[in-house]
C-alpha cells in the first residue's frame, strides 16, 4: 500500500489488490470512518465537495475498478467481489467498523456490503437506490441515455440530456453541473460497462429484511432512475429504515447538497465516535 498527502486532511494512496492498484482517499476525522460507494463511472474527485460538510468525520472514498487511475479488471465484477474488496481495503486501512454510504450505483453495492460485511458494517445510508433487477424500473428514456457513457467526454451532450436522465433542477438549469464536469475524468469503457453488468441478476429486494443495520434511505422527489415506489418499498422491508425526501431529482447530492449533507451528519455523528 502506498500513501501520499497533497491536500491539508486529505490522504491519496493506492491499494494493491488482486494484481491490480486501487486508489483511494481518505479525508481525516475522528471516531468511526464513513466509506463512501461512488455513482457509476465516478472517481473519488467529485464527492470532495462532500467533505467541507462532514468536518469532523473521517470519510474513505475509492475509485472502483475500472474508473478513475483504478485499474480495470480483465472480466467483469459481480457486487459479491466489488464487496470483498471494499472489505480488504478497510481492514488494510487499520478500520475495524465503518459506517456506509451508497450512491445511486454504489447504493447496490453499500447494500451488498452491509448483507455481505455486517460484522464490518454499522450504520447505512442509501442515496437514489436501485434494488436491482426486481424494482419498477425508471423511465425508458432516461435509463436508455444512461447507459451512454458519452455525457462523460462530451459537456454539451451531457448538459441537453441532464434533465431527461436525473430531473430535479437539472431539467431547467444545467449549468449547476458544472463542478462536477469540472472533477469527473474520463472513465474507461470497459469499465464502465463491467459496471454496468455488475448489475445483471442482482436484486437485494429478497434480502432486504435481513440487514439489521440502522438505515437512511435518501430519495429525490423528481427521479426518473428510481421510482418513489421503489424507495416505500425499501423502507418498509428494512427493519430499521427510515426515508428522507429531497425535493429535486436523482443528483440531489449535488443540487441539494447543505440540506442532504446536514441529514447524513446529523445520522451518523452521534454514533461515530464509539
Amino acid at each position: 500500500m502506498n500513501k501520499k498527502k497533497s491536500n491539508p486532511g486529505i490522504e491519496y494512496g493506492s491499494y494493491h489488490h488482486e494484481g491490480m492498484e486501487i486508489r483511494y482517499s481518505v479525508k481525516r476525522g475522528k471516531g468511526r470512518p464513513l466509506l463512501i460507494f461512488n455513482g457509476i463511472g465516478q472517481n473519488v474527485e467529485v464527492l470532495e465537495p462532500l467533505y467541507q460538510h462532514l468536518p469532523d468525520i473521517e470519510v474513505i472514498i475509492y475509485d472502483v475498478p475500472g474508473t478513475g487511475l483504478s485499474d480495470t479488471p480483465i472480466f467483469p465484477w459481480s457486487y459479491r467481489r466489488h464487496a470483498r474488496l471494499a472489505a480488504s481495503l478497510v481492514r488494510s486501512l487499520g478500520y475495524g467498523q465503518v459506517d456506509v454510504m451508497g450512491i445511486s450505483w454504489g447504493a447496490c453495492l453499500a447494500q451488498q456490503f452491509a448483507r455481505q460485511h455486517r460484522d464490518i458494517t454499522q450504520r447505512l445510508i442509501l442515496a437514489a437506490a436501485p434494488m436491482g433487477n426486481l424494482m419498477v424500473p425508471g423511465k425508458p428514456g432516461a435509463l436508455l441515455r444512461m447507459a451512454n457513457p458519452r455525457r462523460f467526454w462530451d459537456k454539451s451532450y451531457m448538459r441537453s440530456v441532464a434533465g431527461e436522465i436525473y430531473g430535479g433542477a437539472l431539467r431547467s438549469k444545467p449549468e449547476l453541473l458544472q463542478d462536477y464536469e469540472d472533477r469527473i475524468r474520463v472513465p474507461n469503457q470497459r469499465g464502465y460497462l463491467y459496471q454496468m453488468l455488475a448489475m445483471v441478476g442482482w436484486a437485494s429486494l429478497p434480502w432486504l429484511r435481513g440487514l439489521p443495520q440502522d438505515t437512511l434511505i435518501l430519495q429525490g422527489t423528481d427521479d426518473p432512475l428510481i421510482r418513489n415506489i421503489n424507495i416505500k418499498v425499501m423502507a418498509a422491508l428494512i427493519p430499521n429504515a427510515r426515508v428522507f425526501l429531497v425535493e429535486c431529482g436523482h443528483m440531489f447530492l449535488l443540487t441539494q447538497t447543505t440540506k442532504v449533507m446536514t441529514e447524513v451528519r446529523n445520522f451518523v455523528r452521534p454514533f461515530s465516535s464509539v
